[in-house]
This record gives structure tokens, sequence and C-alpha cells, in this order.
């Protein structure tokens, strides 16, 4: 079978080709979610190799928050790439304010420094780092998968014979496109870097609801205690980019820097696995839109992907930890339909309804969580469920349309 890939050309059908190698596996792009699936396959003996664009792993540097659930799933990698911690988060929309204690902290982490830890974990476990790889394409040939790359330093080409793929490769993910799998629609992120308010602790969030310029919302995450990064998620880039510098403006904060990135919009589940030829290929993080909906975060997901993936090929089919993950996205973009046309009024109501109640259980529990916090919110506060049905009828269907 010929996979159709990119304009540099189809891999040439009709030739003699080395068979691949039995269980080796490339995972293709040096992603947070790419390197921990390598890790995973190294340790268990596996032979991985990964393919870099990058002649020099240099990742752009972001500032991002998680839950503590990184630290569940990385053990002591996470504490690298950790910068500071968070214990409350204070929400404010119309002059409305509401304050919730976080049980268990929140991480801000430096992406650039977790990828490279990241990177050192796989290949400590085994995995060989290819750099300076660009994936051209990929067909299914004798038994597995043949990988045409473009060694970007001179423009020499290779081929390298495996019998899986994973595609590692980011929203955009060649990968995704060469093995048949549709494009993703995604969303711009633009933050600044700026001085810390000197009226905002360290240890919190601050978060605005302003409806008339993102269905999403404004963050400002302390880095430090001298710096933090105030950013916004939008629906189109220059726009998107207009309104954060005016919120700053408005608030008399000098951007240092700017950081940005497109994320992948989350609408259903995308099956990980396609067979080609004999072959596998697979995807993980936002290769495969693995990215919560509601705050369009996908580190933790993505690392969930990764293991899920790593259970596939180690253990054979669909593992638990992939059945768990699609619940856990699938409910957030249940959320998302609900309140992705809110109006200043509903983020009015919303806040006013975060009751002591309410504000326990979202102390309590994360955004990883996402079924025990709508079980105990819906418990302790029922007409913040009435409100979420209201705004999933009214907007019914038109979540979808609005990313198309």
């Amino acid at each position: 079978m010929t996979v159709p890939v990119e304009q540099r050309g189809e891999l040439p059908i009709n030739r003699e080709v080395t068979k691949p190698i039995q269980g080796q596996i490339a995972v293709v792009g040096g992603s947070a979610a790419g390197f921990f699936t390598a890790y995973l396959l190294a340790r268990r003996g596996v032979p991985v190799q990964i393919l870099e664009r990058a002649e020099n792993l240099e990742p752009a540097q972001r500032t991002l928050i998680v839950t503590h659930h990184m630290r569940n799933i990385l053990g002591e990698a996470a504490g690298e790439c950790v910068v500071n911690e968070v214990r409350k988060f204070e929400l404010f929309t119309d002059g409305r304010a509401a304050y919730i204690p976080l049980k268990q902290p929140d991480l801000i982490i430096e992406r650039a420094t977790l990828i490279r830890s990241l990177a050192e974990r796989a290949r400590s476990a085994g995995a060989k780092l290819l750099l300076g790889r660009r994936f051209l394409g990929l067909q299914g040939v004798n038994g597995g998968l043949a990988i045409e790359s473009e060694r970007s330093s001179n423009g020499t080409r290779e081929e390298l014979y495996v019998s899986t793929v994973v595609g590692s490769d980011g929203a955009s993910s060649r990968v995704a496109r060469a093995a048949g799998w549709p494009k993703q629609q995604t969303v711009p992120l633009v933050q600044a870097i700026v001085p810390l308010p000197k009226d905002m602790s360290p240890d919190t969030v601050r978060v605005w609801f302003v409806p008339q310029d993102t269905p999403y919302f404004y963050w400002l995450i302390p880095e430090s205690k001298d710096r933090g990064a105030l950013g916004i998620i939008g629906e189109a880039g220059q726009e998107t980019r207009i309104h954060l510098e005016r919120f700053l403006e408005k608030r008399g904060l000098e951007p240092i820097s700017f950081q940005g990135a497109r994320i992948p919009v989350y609408k259903g589940w995308v099956p990980v696995e396609r067979q080609i030829g004999k072959g596998k290929v697979y995807l993980v993080g936002d290769a495969a839109g693995q990215v919560k909906v509601t705050t369009v975060g996908g580190i933790v997901t993505g690392f969930r992907g990764a293991a899920g993936v790593a259970e596939a090929i180690l253990d054979g089919g669909q593992g638990r930890e992939l059945r768990s993950l699609r619940r856990e996205l699938n409910l957030h973009l249940l959320l998302r339909k609900t309140m992705h046309h809110f109006q200043q009024p509903d983020y009015s109501r919303l806040v006013d309804l975060l009751n002591d109640s309410a504000r326990q259980s979202l102390s309590s529990y994360t955004r990883d969580e996402a079924l025990k916090v709508l079980w105990h919110i819906c418990l302790n506060q029922p007409r913040l469920l009435l409100m979420g049905l209201r705004g999933l009828v009214t907007g019914r269907g038109t979540f979808h349309q609005a990313q198309e």
C-alpha cells in the first residue's frame, strides 16, 4: 500500500527494500508526548529511534500550568521543569470575583526544560535520537514501513525501515497526513511575559472571562515572584494578538516578550492507530488532538495518550488508559459546548453561583478529573447543572460550526 505524502514526492513503489527490523519503532517529532512514548518503550527493551527536525534540541520556551497529576505520571523527572507552584485561583468577570484554594498545588512549568529532560530520560533508557531529520513520507513495504526523511544539513535523503511509527509531531502532524488522518482545526494561544503586578501573590493564578474578546478566557500565571505569563486563547490569530495587547495596556503591564502556539481543537475522539500494509502508525499528544478543550491544555492528557499508545504497542489492542482518556476528553468537550457561547451575564451568574460547597469541589478535584468535578459540583450546586444544560441546548451544534 502506497500512502500519498506531500509535494517532495512519494516513495518509489517498485524497488528492492531492506526488510523492516521486527519490533523496531520510529517516533517522529521531539515533543513532550513523543519523548515520553519513546522512554516507555525503550525501558521495556524495544528498539526506538526518535526523528526530530531540528538540528539542535532547542524547543521554543513557553510557560505552562499543569495539575499535580504530572508528578504522578513522571515522578522525579517532573521536578526539573517546575519553576513555581500555585495554591489559589482568582476568577474575575464584570466586577465580580471568586476565589478557589487548591488542596494540591498546580505546577508552573517551562516547556523547553520539560522536553529536554524527557529527551535525556528517553536516551538513558536506550532510545536513539536522530536530530536534523525532516520527515517526508512513509509507505508499507515488506512486512513493515519505510520512512523517508531528509537531513536538514545537506539535503541528503534517508530511508528507515521499521515495524511501527508513532507520530508525535504536533497539531499539524505530517505523519498524520501521510497516514490518512484528516487535518485538525487549531486555535491560537498567545501570551506575554510581564512583570508580576505588585498586588498579586506568586502562589495565585488570575483568570478573567471576557466573552467579547474570546469564548475562552485570559489568564495570568506567576512563573516567579517577579514575573508571570498573561495570555489568551482566541479563534483568529491576528485578532487574538490585538485583544491581548489591549488587555495588557488596560492593566498597565509592559510585555517583556511574547510566546505563542497553535493548539488543536478537540471535536471528538481521534482513533490513534492505523494499519498501513503490515505496519502500524500511531498518534500521540497534539498530533492526536489529545487536548482538554475547556482549557486547551494538553500536557497531562498528552502523557496519558503516550502511556496508552505504549500500552497498545507492548500489550496489543487498545488498553484501559486510552479508553479512560477518551472519556475524559469527551467530558471536556461537553463542558466546552455548554460554555462556548456564554455572554457576560452568564459568566456573572456562574461566578455568583460558586458557593462554598462548589468551591470546595473545585478545590479538591482538578481539571484532569472532569467526572469527579462535575459530579460533586452538581451535588453541591444543582443550579450550575441547570445553567449548563441551558447552555448546551441553546448552543447545540454551534461550537463545531464556529471552529470550522
